[in-house]
């Protein structure tokens, strides 16, 4: 008797154990889920593809990463706007820039800017951009007021010219000249 009950014992022992270790490897496989990443083609003011911007979750926000090619040497203007709606060959489509906190517009203003105000594009003598930040201000959650999936979605907005990062509503950036939808 007194050995079936160490039997017993043992076996609800293994049982146990082994419930726990299928809790922590079920743990593990959703901690190790991949961010969620967003493919945004962007294309030209004649409708034609010039790039891609690949929109990432990230621990601090949100990863921008543009590669484009085709465009005039130099700094260009880059927001975030409001639609996810990309009508060539003005992109007036896709609204102001993406403001949900209504602040004015620069990363020089000293009352805050945009959550859609991002760094200046740099396009090289070959007409060649790479970019790669990441955008503290917004998500990719959308239930968020900030989230760049909001109904409707947002787009990536290329201007022609360099964001001066204090004028109001845009940066003196110029016309749009290049768009994407990020839905």
């Amino acid at each position: 008797m007194k050995s079936i009950h160490i039997l017993m014992t043992a076996t609800m022992m293994m049982l146990l154990l082994s419930g726990c270790q299928t809790t922590q490897n079920v743990a593990t496989i959703e901690a190790a889920a991949p961010p969620q990443e967003i493919n945004v083609p962007l294309i030209g003011a004649t409708g034609q593809k010039i790039g891609n911007a690949k929109v990432l979750a990230v621990q601090e926000g949100v990863r921008i990463e543009v590669q484009v090619s085709g465009l005039k040497p130099g700094l260009h203007g880059l927001h975030i706007h409001e639609k996810a709606v990309c009508e060539a060959p003005a992109f007036e489509s896709a609204g102001t820039h993406f403001n949900p906190t209504h602040m004015e517009h620069g990363f020089h203003n000293s009352k805050g800017y945009h959550a859609g105000d991002l760094p200046n594009l740099l396009v090289d003598a070959q007409g060649n951009g790479n970019y790669d930040v990441i955008a503290k201000t917004v998500v990719l959650l959308p239930d968020k007021p900030n989230s760049l999936l909001k109904t409707g979605g947002t787009s990536i907005v290329i201007h022609e010219q360099v964001d001066d990062y204090k004028t109001d509503p845009s940066g003196n950036s110029g016309k749009r000249i290049a768009c994407g939808a990020v839905k």
